[in-house]
């Protein structure tokens, strides 16, 4: 699981430009041995969305009732104008906190090439903008070109950048990556492509949804799904200073299962299947104490007559940062919760 998450935060895909990350993921399916013709099928492959979805025939033959979903994209940059001097000016693609950002490096476009955050000196600001948040306007991209010309030899309006970050284990049993949101939902869903299932499943591999949860949309109309399971990430705020209710959740404590949060509220007997199987079962899991947030969850379940979602996420601290930390054992809980439920699923959903 770990290493094949580390693969997956290697590739880049930031919103509106995922095919490094769906051609990335689509290699990996077809190394899947099938243990008869068409166990695995692709529905649909760069989608003008550019979503991934596949299915995969189960013990059960339920169709397309069940759906599996997490979104290939990150967060990143994407370049608005070249200055005179060969500085790239940039705008934010999804939410990124302005404060990380200054001195990070990226790289930007297909051709990777490297460059670094920039702001002016510390020493040349007043005292007064140094107790501000810069604004995204005062930030620019140094890619060590001589000028306007020159950079743009190297890199074309409207070009992605997305952050630089080796992913590693650390500590006590962490992992530190940038786009941890949401490879690990990605790492999790591949992981049971490769098993055998106790059900038919569908398989998001969302495009777009930080910048908000556009993929999605396609995916369910065209899937048209009575139960989703969105497997995310969430904000973990175990954080010197911050108060305990804000604290959201931790890395560590297992899975979080939602049942609300700032743009959906979970059906409740997904909640509660998901919270018995993790008791029944001695796997950890949490829930978030502050609403917040949201992912592919609300447009799935507001698609046609609407869809019964449940949501199960690996608490991570600094989402939409150039590094996010998470635990390896929430990960492989979440693997493992997620077989659970589709042997429960198998149980209850009839044949077609």
């Amino acid at each position: 699981m770990t290493d094949l998450l580390k693969k997956l935060c290697l590739l880049n895909g930031v919103s509106g430009d995922e095919d490094e990350v769906m051609y990335g993921i689509l290699d990996h399916i077809r190394t899947i041995p099938q243990k008869q013709e068409g166990e695995i099928a692709l529905l649909d492959r760069g989608s003008p969305l550019r979503n991934l979805t596949v299915f995969k025939k189960g013990k059960k033959s339920t169709g397309n009732k069940l759906m599996l979903c997490a979104h290939m994209d990150e967060v990143g940059v994407i370049i608005t104008r070249i200055t005179d001097e060969g500085f790239l000016k940039f705008d934010f693609v999804g939410g990124v906190d302005r404060r990380v950002a200054i001195g990070k490096p990226v790289v930007i476009g297909h051709n990777k090439v490297p460059g670094v955050i920039g702001l002016k000196a510390v020493h040349l600001v007043s005292r007064e903008e140094r107790k501000k948040v810069p604004k995204t306007e005062s930030l620019y991209i140094d890619i060590g070109a001589k000028d306007k010309e020159a950079a743009g030899k190297l890199v074309e309006l409207g070009d992605c950048g997305a952050f630089v970050c080796q992913p590693e284990e650390f500590g006590g049993g962490l992992f530190k990556a940038k786009a941890i949101d949401d490879r690990v939902g990605c790492a999790v869903m591949l992981k049971l492509l490769e098993e055998d299932l106790p059900l038919d499943v569908t398989f998001a591999f969302t495009a777009q949804e930080e910048v908000g949860t556009r993929g999605a949309f396609g995916a369910a109309f065209s899937v048209t799904p009575e139960i989703a399971l969105v497997l995310e990430t969430t904000t973990a705020a175990d954080l010197p200073e911050v108060e305990g209710h804000r604290r959201v959740c931790a890395p560590g404590k297992g899975p979080v299962i939602s049942y609300m949060d700032g743009a959906t509220i979970y059906d409740r007997d997904l909640f509660e299947t998901l919270r018995r199987l993790s008791e029944e079962n001695g796997i950890p899991w949490q829930t978030k104490e502050y609403i917040a947030g949201g992912n592919d969850a609300r447009t799935i379940q507001r698609t046609k007559a609407g869809v019964r979602v449940a949501a199960l996420s690996a608490a991570t601290r600094y989402l939409h940062a150039p590094a996010s930390v998470g635990s390896v054992a929430d990960f492989e809980n979440m693997l493992k919760l997620t077989r659970l439920f589709l042997s429960e699923m198998a149980q209850r959903l009839g044949e077609e």
